[in-house]
């Protein structure tokens, strides 16, 4: 008992920086807070446009819709295990987003009218979009945070050394990029968001790129300051 608690506190104290997951709770008591004060009695502003009305549902994109937790998580724990300092990112990058959807949201109630009347039990794909549809209102749905956080974990993936240099490196990136696209697609396809949101989420996690990883312009200059000092001096 005594070896495996001294392992035990070990691994804490080489892990002790995963100590700023804790900021993740503030989420889901803050979200499910607004939840409870944005309802249909209260009002609440609509994102729909005629783009939204054009997309077809299509209940399979379920599947990558759940797949979105699985996603996050092991992308965390990823880089949680393997580097410090991309770990660090990531989380910054995540909750960056994340608190300001929940100011937008408490500054601007949103929510979406998209979802269909009435979901079949023909297959359990169906049966699935049901189910989410009762345990998640429609409300508070600018930005799509299924967006936003599937944007940020494939950056980080692009982004990361380590990932790149493993046998598969590439194969992972674009295994990334796919599920990350797929995982945008299934919001519009089943409903849960307009493409107001998913294009607020896109809109956002570029600025917030900024503050973890810096804008491309910056790291532009940069390069040309070291390629060409002297004529960086000359137009300085």
């Amino acid at each position: 008992m005594k070896d495996l608690w001294q392992k035990f506190l070990r691994f804490y104290h080489k892990y002790s920086y995963a100590n700023v997951l804790w900021i993740g709770i503030i989420y889901p008591l803050w979200f499910k807070s607004i939840e409870s004060r944005v309802t249909v009695a209260t009002g609440y502003h609509i994102m729909h446009t005629k783009i939204d009305e054009m997309i077809p549902f299509c209940e399979y994109f379920i599947v990558p819709y759940f797949m979105w937790f699985l996603y996050i998580l092991l992308g965390i724990l990823y880089f949680l295990f393997t580097n410090k300092e991309d770990f660090y990112k990531v989380c910054l990058y995540l909750f960056i987003g994340m608190i300001f959807s929940l100011l937008i949201c408490e500054i601007y109630p949103n929510g979406t009218d998209l979802r269909p009347p009435y979901i079949s039990d023909k297959n359990i794909f169906q049966v699935m979009v049901a189910g989410l549809y009762r345990v998640d209102t429609p409300t508070n749905v600018f930005p799509s945070i299924h967006a936003y956080n599937s944007i940020c974990m494939h950056v980080a993936i692009m982004k990361s050394r380590d990932i790149r240099k493993l046998p598969y490196g590439k194969s992972v990136v674009w295994g990334s990029f796919l599920l990350c696209l797929l995982i945008c697609m299934a919001t519009l396809v089943l409903k849960q968001h307009s493409i107001l949101d998913v294009g607020g989420a896109i809109l956002l996690s570029f600025i917030a790129y900024g503050f973890v990883y810096g804008y491309p312009s910056f790291r532009l200059w940069e390069y040309l300051e070291k390629k060409y000092p002297s004529l960086m001096q000359e137009e300085g």
